[in-house]
């Protein structure tokens, strides 16, 4: 064997490990519904060689999806939402008799309107959740020309499987687009600390930059005894916190904008030390989508819906039913 051809065979050896370790990964994220972590270390590797190896296997098209909407029920439920909330575009998907699978549900079918709608130039802002974090599955991947991804909401200083800005980063790689990011914590110390960052650290620029984008994804998160909601998972509403702002009329979140069932901030100091988006200013994009599930979170959807004018809404079919009232 000459030295061609031994350099030859040592890359294909070296393609096929790569190859196997990427099927393997896009197995083990599908087909068994391990995490991105379990499956770095399930494998030996980084969490960020998993990423790599799920966008490739999609690319490659060694991963698949199909998506059924054609139930008759869902699309009476979707012009039966239109209608009542005036929206653009009802996306009802089928339930599966397990609640815990809303989320996927919801988010898998986020992924496939973004794939529709996603084209060269388009600015997207995105917030965070577990409902979101699902679109990623079924979000078709490209290079679009001149696109852009913006974070909503800072991100959490201790790295956990659900990050603002890393949704913002994957949606960005998955599309070919920049990312711009609020980098700083999700809340800080005071809103001084707010003033400061936002003006000395030009984040300002990056809140004027959403504003400016053509389409903003955004779940809703719900606050009570019984809620599920990301920030309590994640330690990042404190009990205590979490009782302040339930006693001071909040029923939900977006992106940490804290609001009432009138669709308006509450009335506390936490909503001065968010570092987001104002919710206002997203209500002049041209897309703003409503992407979130569960009857708990019915009257925080309801009212999320009209803090930021959604027109359009990917739901799944209990929650439509409780929205227009059976």
């Amino acid at each position: 064997m000459d030295e061609a051809e031994a350099i030859a065979t040592v890359a294909n050896s070296r393609n096929l490990k790569t190859s196997n370790a990427r099927l393997r990964a896009a197995y083990m994220y599908y087909v068994e519904g391990l995490t991105q972590n379990e499956i770095a270390e399930r494998l030996g590797i980084g969490r960020v060689t998993v990423v790599r190896h799920l966008n490739e296997a999609r690319r490659k098209r060694e991963v698949r999806f199909e998506i059924e909407t054609g139930i008759s029920d869902c699309i009476e439920l979707e012009l039966r939402l239109e209608k009542e909330f005036g929206l653009d575009k009802a996306i009802v998907a089928p339930d599966s008799g397990d609640p815990s699978t809303i989320r996927d549900l919801i988010g898998f079918s986020t992924g496939a309107y973004l794939s529709e709608i996603l084209v060269d130039g388009i600015s997207i802002g995105v917030s965070w959740g577990r409902t979101l974090s699902r679109a990623l599955v079924t979000l078709a991947p490209r290079t679009l020309q001149d696109a852009s991804v913006v974070s909503l909401l800072g991100g959490i200083y201790q790295a956990r499987a659900f990050n603002p800005s890393e949704f913002a980063w994957q949606v960005a790689a998955m599309i070919g687009a920049e990312c711009y990011m609020l980098t700083a914590p999700a809340i800080v110390d005071s809103p001084q600390t707010k003033q400061a960052l936002m003006e000395r650290c030009g984040l300002d620029h990056i809140v004027a930059r959403a504003a400016k984008t053509d389409i903003v994804v955004i779940s809703v998160g719900a606050i009570g005894e019984n809620s599920t909601a990301l920030q309590y998972s994640q330690h990042m509403l404190s009990i205590d916190l979490a009782a302040e702002m339930k006693k001071a009329g909040a029923i939900g979140d977006m992106f940490f904008n804290f609001f009432d069932r009138d669709g308006k901030l509450v009335d506390h100091p936490v909503n001065e030390r968010i570092m987001s988006v104002p919710i206002q200013s997203i209500r002049g994009v041209p897309t703003r989508i409503m992407a979130s599930g569960g009857i708990e979170k019915v009257p925080a959807i309801r009212a999320g819906m009209s803090m930021m004018a959604a027109n359009v809404l990917i739901t799944n079919e209990g929650t439509a039913r409780a929205l227009v009232g059976g």
